[in-house]
């Protein structure tokens, strides 16, 4: 019976990740490939995947981000991009964010930003390839693929598809942030994808008039997690109410980025 790459849970067969590999783009250098994913949605992935392009990008190397979240796509937004891609005879062409990260998002593609997209699971991974193979990212150090929530057939084709060097997994404090982190620890443990490290959202927030900080989800429990699966807890960022303000008006480079940056430093460090 024929290898079926979208269904290696239940498979006995011992073949290697670089069997689905797909080529890039001939006019595509991408040179790190990182995914940011978690167990469950809602935990503010996007956000940490634009904060972290945005880091990346301030320090000089040349990024992306591929928007891999078909269904609720919300990147573009972030950046405040709101034009049309455009197509050649050898690919198509990413956006371009004012602090000049390249962006590759289906909501680009679609006539009407809100159109929803209806497709099962097979279409999206066939778009999700196409990200890879037909978009022209030219040279790039950091590629950031924002994930959609769970374990299905997206990060299924991610980790297959493209070279991923390891992930990252946003979790909130909440008690079942252990099952959340496990579900990714485990799926990228099937797929032989290291596991960078761990980003707590929403980990607290921070009086305006004492600067206490204050932890309304209770006491965050990614420590504990992380120790459990020997990975490293990368940033705990706060709930900062005016963020959400500067993601609607398009302007996800103007937040404060404390955390962040030492975030990616690390992350670059465990890259090696």
């Amino acid at each position: 019976m024929g290898c079926n790459p979208n269904d290696c849970a239940n498979c006995s067969s011992k073949c290697e990740k670089a069997d689905f590999l797909l080529a890039q783009n001939e006019y595509s250098n991408v040179k790190n490939v990182i995914a940011v994913a978690s167990g469950k949605g809602g935990v503010g992935k996007s956000l940490v995947t634009s904060l972290l392009a945005c880091s990346s990008a301030a320090k000089g190397n040349s990024t992306a981000i591929m928007d891999a979240d078909i269904t609720g796509p919300s990147i573009p937004q972030a950046f405040g991009i709101h034009e049309r891609v455009e197509g050649t005879d050898t690919g198509i062409i990413p956006a371009l964010s004012k602090n000049n990260v390249k962006v590759m998002s289906i909501n680009l593609m679609l006539e009407e930003e809100t159109a929803p997209v209806v497709w099962r699971g097979p279409v999206i991974s066939g778009v999700i390839n196409q990200f890879w193979t037909e978009v022209m990212w030219g040279n790039v150090d950091y590629m950031f693929v924002d994930m959609p929530p769970g374990t299905g057939d997206v990060p299924l084709t991610v980790y297959q598809s493209l070279p991923v060097r390891g992930i990252v997994v946003v979790t909130t404090p909440q008690d079942l942030v252990k099952m959340i982190v496990a579900k990714a620890y485990n799926m990228a443990k099937m797929m032989n994808v290291p596991i960078l490290g761990v980003v707590e959202n929403m980990s607290y927030i921070e009086c305006p008039d004492c600067g206490k900080k204050m932890e309304i989800f209770g006491s965050g429990k990614a420590e504990e997690v992380a120790k459990e699966l020997g990975v490293p807890v990368l940033a705990k960022l706060p709930i900062v109410p005016e963020n959400a303000s500067l993601v609607d008006e398009g302007r996800v480079y103007d937040i404060d980025r404390t955390g962040i940056d030492d975030a990616f430093d690390k992350i670059v460090e465990k890259l090696g």
